[in-house]
């Protein structure tokens, strides 16, 4: 795999890259060659301290701090993915949906990376040279009216400010794309599935195929899992992707249906 794919001297920051896809990136970065910035709220007793820095990305504050980390400790940066995203808001559909809901789906899903894009992409283009990946959802395509209507919806304002920035500084040597994930197995979603099987009185195979039906169903029979979707960030984040800009790119098991 690594002969294949080099991020050889890269310098890489991801967010969220404590749990689940973030994860998974995390480490394919560090064995593709990477050195890697990571930031979530608190650190994994696991993961070095070199490599972390504690940060709450919904406030501006957490990201002029991860910013400087990222200049003090890499001196700019080549690459930037942009992991961080989920919903705490409840079910109810759009009424269910306060001031405060609203706020907390923006400042998790999307202002975060207007924030330390606006920090961090002017060295990029000062070098003439970056990648920056945007992590954005199928649900900007397919929102489940029930449940995520504002975490649907800040994803689709990430798209399109992503492909906004895309058409800026490409010319300039940065390219910026999106991946939108479908239902991805983390312990989150299983935990998810683990409920809903308690609640219909099945089991956790049961409870899995009940979140493909609330998709609409998954052609290909499963969810990804975070290592399919380091997979292709990795690739769209190395020079064998020179000339891919501007794009999204799905991966969710055919979930989304195309004519």
């Amino acid at each position: 795999m690594t002969g294949f794919l080099t991020l050889q001297g890269k310098r890489a920051l991801i967010t969220g890259g404590t749990q689940g896809a973030g994860a998974a990136t995390v480490v394919l970065f560090r064995e593709l060659g990477a050195q890697v910035l990571t930031t979530a709220r608190s650190r994994p007793v696991e993961m070095p301290e070199s490599m972390f820095i504690a940060a709450d990305l919904t406030t501006v504050q957490g990201c002029e701090t991860v910013a400087e980390a990222v200049r003090s400790r890499l001196s700019g940066v080549d690459i930037i993915v942009h992991m961080l995203g989920g919903s705490s808001a409840p079910s109810g559909g759009f009424a269910a949906l306060g001031e405060a809901e609203w706020q907390a789906e923006l400042n998790l899903n999307l202002l975060p990376a207007v924030r330390l894009d606006r920090a961090l992409v002017p060295g990029m283009v000062a070098q003439g040279a970056g990648a920056v990946i945007h992590v954005t959802s199928i649900q900007r395509l397919l929102p489940l009216p029930e449940a995520t209507t504002g975490y649907a919806a800040a994803k689709a304002a990430l798209s399109t400010y992503s492909k906004s920035l895309s058409k800026e500084v490409s010319p300039k040597g940065v390219r910026v794309v999106r991946v939108a994930p479908g239902w991805i197995e983390t312990e989150a979603s299983v935990r998810l599935a683990e409920r809903l099987a308690q609640e219909a009185g099945t089991d956790v195979e049961g409870g899995k195929r009940m979140i493909m039906e609330a998709l609409g169903g998954i052609p290909i029979g499963r969810p990804s899992t975070p290592a399919e979707i380091a997979n292709l960030i990795a690739f769209l984040a190395s020079d064998r992707a020179a000339t891919i800009t501007g794009t999204e790119y799905v991966i969710d098991g055919g979930t989304v249906p195309t004519a």
